[in-house]
């Protein structure tokens, strides 16, 4: 690039400031997820182990987010007995179907998956969801395992 005064050469700023990047490449590639179902990620601490087996989590999704006027009543405060905005998030939690319980044991590497338990009658709507295409698919999910059920007064479960 020239300079129109004195036709001497004009050094330019670097790149990354003369055509910065539009967006952050953690969230790369831009597409639509496979798979529609959100997971859990962490699971809080038990205070008390040797309670009996309760849930730990549920699954909520983002559904957006608003804002509400709230009252601060704190004694002594600037702001006590006055009204203030505050950004809220909107969380969205479908109905929740146990269909299964994972049994745990304690390792020096932390907890082991021991065992899977699911539910001998599965519907036809959470079997569905282990599938792709469900109309080209043969249906046969759980079908051997619901088989144990019924044999030896289901020992093998």
């Amino acid at each position: 690039v020239y300079s129109l005064k004195k036709r001497e050469k004009v050094k330019m700023s670097h790149r990354k400031f003369e055509a910065p990047r539009h967006g952050n490449l953690g969230f790369l590639p831009k597409k639509r997820t496979k798979h529609h179902s959100g997971r859990i990620r962490s699971f809080p601490k038990d205070a008390d182990a040797s309670a009996a087996p309760h849930l730990t989590a549920f699954r909520a999704y983002k559904a957006g987010m608003t804002h509400v006027v709230r009252g601060v009543d704190r004694p002594g405060a600037l702001m006590h007995k006055r009204e203030v905005v505050d950004a809220v998030t909107i969380l969205e939690t479908p109905p929740m179907v146990v269909v299964g319980v994972v049994g745990y044991v304690e390792t020096p590497r932390g907890l082991r998956t021991l065992t899977s338990v699911f539910a001998e009658h599965l519907s036809e709507e959470f079997k569905r969801r282990c599938y792709k295409n469900w109309f080209k698919s043969k249906k046969k999910a759980y079908t051997k395992y619901a088989q144990k059920y019924s044999q030896d007064g289901a020992k093998d479960i």
